[in-house]
């Protein structure tokens, strides 16, 4: 890896803000280092009390272009001009937001300042185990209000490596409206060495709400194109050209998703049972069959996905809570201990719902780029098709149905997509898709 943001795929314009933004992080420390070392406390960020010349001194003269200090704002320059305390990536799912917002991160704690992906600061970022940076993934549908106010409060403490705290929320869209405004005081009052990083899909307000996103910095991602993910995926990969080629154009710029198509033959089976789809709807009960094999499919993903989770999780609180204890009180305390159990289990079911809802939502996009191939063959639109292996197949279809007929079919399959995310059972919004699409 050269850098941290080595593997932000076609994010140039995304990259190059997010590097002015942790130099100028770096340049704020190193402000802000007479101060505290004449108070008698350790240089923020690694900066020598003495007056040596560091890391930092370097990434300020680099920073004003000057040469010569920036701690007090050389020729008028603000060594905290291009950073603040929140930021909201976006972008389609693929583009990287949780990517960009650990990268950042690690460019943060990095102790040069740079990202540079090699010290102690960065590795421990990337690899999740950095004590100043807190990092919420959500496993069920929602993130809780519990779940934030602990956040926050703990996001509030002076950051141990003396450099920032950093809280990362990946699908900042999941805050439920209790979590959303503990965040929201929090981000209107931040701590002075606290940074907030959130991902959304978009700035809609159903997404994220407007008082929050009024409070952050907006940092735009755009969907990868095919080239750049099959650059990396070979690069970074190993994987044969070709290969890669055809998983990014399948993957529709989606880097994770790609990199499974070209590693993965189970998940190339699964594609292939998807894009099957269209030529089994011959008749109401085809439609029927159809979207019960496309349910049970995402199920079985989903369970094989989450049973080795869940089955650890079981098998450590059950330790941690005295299990196989001979123990004149382990019986007594694995009695007790039915309620932390089911606790558990609440939360296991989430996960497997929500892992269910990605699989089936995987699926409908591969379904939506065979009937987007279609549509653009019907046009006869100057454009490479997504799937190049049902081309043909994509080809039959448009002149079967013609321009508005594909239309019609890829716009079931992106209602039932809106559908499943407004909550609506997937299998009634499944049969519902399949229906339309065998009508036309």
């Amino acid at each position: 890896m050269t850098d941290v943001f080595a593997d932000l795929v076609g994010q140039d314009e995304a990259v190059a803000t997010l590097r002015r933004a942790a130099a100028s992080a770096a340049a704020l420390l190193r402000a802000a280092a007479p101060a505290v070392a004449r108070a008698g406390a350790p240089a923020a960020g690694g900066a020598d009390p003495d007056g040596g010349h560091d890391d930092l001194d370097a990434l300020a003269e680099e920073l004003d272009g000057t040469g010569g200090a920036t701690g007090q704002g050389a020729e008028g320059v603000d060594p905290g001009a291009g950073m603040t305390h929140a930021w909201i990536f976006t972008g389609p799912p693929g583009s990287g937001r949780s990517v960009a917002a650990r990268a950042f991160a690690a460019a943060l704690q990095c102790v040069h300042g740079t990202g540079c992906g090699r010290c102690p600061g960065c590795h421990t970022t990337l690899a999740g185990t950095h004590a100043d940076v807190r990092l919420v993934v959500p496993e069920g549908l929602s993130i809780g209000v519990n779940e934030m106010r602990a956040l926050v409060l703990r996001a509030a403490s002076t950051p141990s490596g003396g450099r920032w705290q950093v809280v990362i929320i990946e699908d900042a869209d999941r805050l439920t409206e209790a979590a959303g405004n503990a965040l929201l005081k929090a981000v209107e009052e931040p701590p002075p060495r606290t940074v907030f990083l959130l991902c959304a899909p978009s700035t809609h307000p159903d997404d994220i709400s407007v008082t929050i996103r009024s409070r952050c910095r907006l940092v735009p991602l755009r969907q990868p194109p095919a080239g750049a993910v099959a650059e990396v995926l070979v690069r970074r990969d190993g994987i044969a050209p070709d290969v890669a080629e055809w998983a990014a154009a399948a993957a529709q710029g989606h880097v994770g998703r790609a990199r499974r198509l070209a590693r993965d033959p189970e998940a190339r089976q699964r594609r292939d049972a998807v894009l099957a789809v269209p030529r089994r709807l011959t008749g109401v009960g085809a439609a029927f069959d159809a979207a019960s094999a496309l349910i049970e499919a995402a199920e079985a993903e989903a369970a094989a996905a989450v049973a080795e989770t869940d089955e650890a999780e079981r098998a450590a609180l059950q330790t941690a809570l005295g299990a196989g204890g001979t123990g004149r009180g382990a019986a007594g305390a694995m009695r007790g201990a039915a309620g932390q159990l089911k606790d558990l289990e609440r939360r296991q079911k989430s996960r497997a719902t929500r892992a269910q809802r990605d699989a089936l939502d995987r699926a409908l996009v591969d379904l939506a780029g065979f009937y987007r191939d279609a549509l653009t063959m019907a046009l006869r639109a100057p454009v490479a098709p997504v799937h190049t292996d049902t081309a043909a197949l994509a080809g039959a279809g448009a002149q079967k149905w013609d321009a508005e007929g594909a239309l019609r079919r890829l716009e079931a399959v992106l209602e039932c997509r809106a559908a499943i995310e407004a909550n609506v059972k997937p299998r009634i919004a499944v049969e519902a898709m399949m229906l339309a699409l065998w009508k036309g």
